[in-house]
């Protein structure tokens, strides 16, 4: 009888060892499924069960992918040393999860969509919600290993500190367990329970029930890298001897009396090495000889140490067998002290040497890791660089490491990936400021004063009725109503103009103007003849000397500029305005200037035009190339200002991203779409107001239209749960309308 498992076929596509492996569940295209990899090359590959040669490999990370998690619709997730964890569907990268600050080393995809969760070298794990950081969870004191879901709302990590703890999505530690001696590598669940297995660097499986840790499996090995836990209750393990073997409960299962005592021959002839301290502190001269194993053990998996001949042996009490098994023989080191490889952690990889180095008596230490088959010019460079330290000490820093490296260098065999720490990616941004809270009132007060823009625009699209104010008569329930709402093919704008109310207020407020900034009447007249020429009064274009007017009053102080900018937000509809704007010559300035303005500490007034005026840009092709450039940017800081609670600004923001949405429509750029999903999807969960949800509701729509591949992700992200509450909602008619379009294409 063959109990054991057969070699089926070899699969390669990666260029280097190969760090995890996923399975990708069936589906109807690839019915018994798919197998993920991830490798020191960068690279994910993944096959079908059938073919030794990829399918097609993913590509984008900068450094070893080391984690992979598969969840519903296709979605994969990846973590990687160039901490990042990237989300995948299909062969296209969707989003990529930026936020920690060291390698992340496990990742897992939650039950409920658009959760996931990430572990890291930085010893935190994090919780994304349709890919934004929502949650920090603290408390592990090393590098996080390993992660593994127990329910909806509860999951366990393990990490090089030696502990497990089990978490509750809403941020609490619920429980720590300790039993390790060392490095925790690998955790898995068992199945429909909340015990769990967990391997690690001491040489040991242990088996954790109701908490307690009720086994402890000896394995001849040092390291034991990874376990999981089959469907039918069997652990499988695989150590750094390059050999898997299977546990099992189960009688029939259960390996030949022959292959028993060969693992226990391999184990009892394995040496333990005292400095790891999987065994506790020893001292050989204290130890008991022989006669001391008469005594039973008292719990399963206890070790006890002798001392026979000179020679110090180790056993381990088996309960079910009444008996001491000998689990190896305890020598001395061969010297390393840096636990057994010689190698020291520094966040979260592994280094010959770790130095700390003082620039000057008064400031803070720097860390400097070093590889000996690193080059000492380039590290001592890098190290400058990551630290912002004067390049004048580069001569010093590499003389420092040649010095305590006695010279050690290796020829180098591969290619040495520089430290994944020094491209520091891109800053992301909190998911929130401080919101303002006063109440949504508009920014002026009292009669006959200017107030930005209220009343929404109006362009009125072919087909009757204008979905954005309802202009024109509404169809009656019993006609079949037919979707006038996406794909959005063309910018909406907002139009709605007082150039008096306008001037009047840029005239009063340049009176409190500081020297530097007043304008001069002429300047004045200049302003008015630019609006006019732009809100269609007259026909002439505006001029090169009207648009620098403009861009000096536009440079106002913040309190004072919101006049300048409404006047900048319809000129910006003018093709020859768009052009002088948003061409390449000047554009840098005036996306950082519109930029500033989207802070949410700012002045609400300013936020709005600038989300406006960003929104009327979409209506040129230079504005559209503009905005597309700069997507990942402005969407950024657009979404901070949802954090308000101003419903006309949430309606810009909902406009902004409608925009885009049929910017994404016409070029399918898959990854910008997820952007926008992302957007949506965090922008709904706090806005109130029905105009601004009915605006999500196209964009959505728009983003979904005719593409298999953004339908799917929207469902990963849980979009359909979120907006099922709108196809009842009864006033405007069109909320719901949109809203049940919507649902039927997920």
């Amino acid at each position: 009888l063959n109990r054991g498992f057969t070699e089926m076929h070899c699969m390669s596509g990666h260029s280097n060892f190969v760090s995890c492996v996923c399975i990708i569940p069936p589906s109807d295209l690839y019915p018994r499924g798919l197998i993920a990899t991830g490798g020191n090359d960068h690279n994910i590959c993944i096959f079908t069960v059938d073919n030794p040669a990829p399918l097609y490999v993913l590509k984008g990370h900068k450094n070893t992918v080391c984690s992979l998690s598969s969840g519903k619709f296709g979605t994969l997730l990846s973590g990687s040393w160039d901490t990042t964890a990237k989300v995948w569907l299909n062969d296209r990268c969707m989003m990529t999860l930026q936020g920690h600050t060291a390698a992340i080393w496990a990742v897992k995809i939650l039950p409920e969509q658009g959760l996931m969760l990430t572990g890291s070298a930085d010893k935190t794990i994090k919780l994304w919600k349709a890919g934004r950081c929502e949650r920090t969870f603290t408390g592990h004191e090393d590098c996080v290993r390993g992660l593994a879901i127990l329910s909806e709302i509860e999951f366990l990590s393990c990490a090089n500190d030696a502990s497990v703890r089990r978490w509750q999505i809403s941020g609490e530690c619920l429980q720590v367990y300790y039993g390790h001696t060392n490095y925790i590598y690998s955790i898995s669940v068992f199945p429909q329970c909340k015990d769990f297995v967990t391997t690690g660097e001491d040489r040991s499986l242990r088996i954790w029930k109701q908490g307690e840790c009720a086994q402890t499996i000896r394995l001849p090995a040092q390291s034991v890298w990874c376990c999981c836990v089959l469907d039918n209750g069997d652990i499988v393990v695989g150590a750094s001897d390059g050999i898997i073997r299977v546990f099992t409960e189960s009688l029939e299962r259960t390996a030949s009396a022959e292959e028993i005592q060969a693992f226990e021959n391999e184990l009892s002839q394995a040496s333990i090495d005292p400095k790891t301290g999987d065994l506790g502190d020893i001292n050989a001269d204290d130890l008991p000889g022989r006669e001391h194993l008469k005594d039973p053990g008292t719990r399963d998996g206890q070790t006890r140490l002798i001392k026979d001949n000179g020679k110090v042996e180790a056993y381990q009490w088996s309960v079910s067998e009444g008996r001491w098994i000998k689990i190896g023989d305890v020598v001395g080191s061969s010297g390393a002290t840096q636990q057994t490889s010689g190698k020291v952690l520094f966040e979260g990889k592994e280094y010959d040497y770790v130095f700390t180095i003082d620039v000057n008596e008064s400031g803070p230490s720097y860390k400097l890791p070093y590889n000996i088959t690193d080059d000492p010019w380039l590290t001592a460079y890098n190290f400058l660089q990551k630290n912002d330290l004067n390049p004048m000490f580069l001569d010093q820093v590499a003389n420092f490491i040649m010095d305590n490296t006695k010279g050690q260098t290796l020829l180098s065999t591969s290619a040495q990936f520089s430290d994944p720490f020094t491209g520091a990616g891109r800053y992301v941004p909190g998911s929130s400021s401080g919101s303002s809270t006063i109440p949504a009132a508009d920014p002026f007060t009292g009669a006959g004063r200017y107030v930005p823009g209220s009343a929404s625009n109006a362009i009125a699209p072919v087909g009757g009725v204008d979905p954005y104010t309802g202009m024109g008569a509404y169809q009656s329930a019993a006609a079949k109503v037919e979707n006038i709402y996406f794909p959005k093919k063309d910018a909406v704008t907002f139009d709605q103009a007082n150039p008096t109310q306008i001037l009047g207020k840029l005239k009063e407020l340049n009176g409190s103007a500081t020297e530097e900034h007043k304008l001069t009447e002429d300047d004045l007249i200049i302003l008015e003849k630019l609006l006019s020429a732009t809100c269609n009064t007259s026909a002439e274009t505006p001029t090169a000397q009207q648009l620098q007017t403009l861009w000096r009053a536009v440079n106002w102080p913040e309190d004072i500029v919101f006049p300048a900018l409404d006047i900048l937000r319809l000129s910006v509809r003018h093709p020859t305005v768009n052009e002088n704007f948003c061409s390449e010559k000047d554009h840098v300035q005036f996306i950082i200037l519109l930029l500033k303005f989207l802070n949410p500490k700012g002045k609400q007034a300013n936020q709005l035009l600038a989300l406006r005026a960003l929104c009327n840009c979409f209506v040129s092709q230079a504005g559209q190339k503009l905005m597309m450039e700069q997507r990942d940017e402005i969407m950024t800081q657009a979404i901070e200002t949802k954090s308000g609670n101003n419903k006309n600004i949430h309606i810009a923001l909902a406009t902004l991203t409608l925009n885009y949405a049929v910017c994404l429509h016409k070029v399918n750029n898959i990854e910008g779409k997820a952007q926008c999903l992302s957007v949506i999807s965090t922008v709904m969960e706090v806005i109130q107001d029905l105009e601004a949800i009915f605006r999500l509701l196209v964009a959505l729509g728009t983003l979904i239209s005719d593409d298999t591949n953004a339908v799917q992700l929207a469902k990963s992200l849980g979009v359909d749960s979120q907006i099922k509450k709108y196809a009842s909602v009864s006033e405007p008619a069109k909320v719901k309308e949109c809203c049940r379009f919507v649902l039927n294409l997920l």
